[in-house]
């Protein structure tokens, strides 16, 4: 369990680096980063889940120069696969769905308000109406979400499977 979250950690830590050195496609770069916490939760449960995503934050925080991209992986993309993890164990899809929508508003209302002048530079939305923010963020928040359920799936199904094996 170890060795595969230190491993995965230097993954998401590598592309974190790379999100901060690239001009475009950071946010994705970020949002990828958040993939291996997930695999670490589908393959040894949430404390590889953990052990990964704190790793990478507290190394994202001492290394990247870019700490807006390092803050919004510890506030989010590195986060929401654990809470996602402890959410969906419930089996139960409205009261899950009310949980991940009250999360993603809570940490989007924590950087709108609280962090902005970090993530400005990461999305134009300034002078943008806030409902309209809010309404666009929980869409592309579900449509992330699906897809997050879709790679986690093809883990468990392609990548885990054969990890196992060997």
């Amino acid at each position: 369990m170890l060795a595969l979250s230190a491993m995965l950690t230097a993954l998401s830590l590598a592309l974190l680096y790379m999100a901060a050195l690239v001009p475009s496609g950071r946010m994705g770069l970020t949002a990828a980063a958040g993939l291996f916490p997930a695999a670490a939760v589908v393959s040894y449960g949430l404390p590889a889940g953990f052990l990964c995503y704190g790793g990478t934050a507290i190394l994202a925080l001492l290394l990247l120069t870019d700490k807006g991209l390092a803050m919004l992986y510890v506030f989010f993309f590195g986060l929401y696969p654990l809470v996602k993890g402890i959410v969906e164990r419930m089996r139960r899809l409205p009261l899950e769905l009310l949980l991940k929508l009250l999360f993603f508003n809570g940490v989007f209302s924590l950087v709108l308000f609280g962090f902005s002048a970090l993530f400005f530079s990461l999305v134009p939305w300034e002078g943008l109406p806030v409902g309209g923010l809010y309404l666009a963020g929980n869409a592309v928040f579900l449509l992330y979400d699906f897809g997050f359920s879709k790679l986690i799936c093809f883990y468990r199904e392609r990548v885990d499977r054969v990890l196992r094996k060997t």
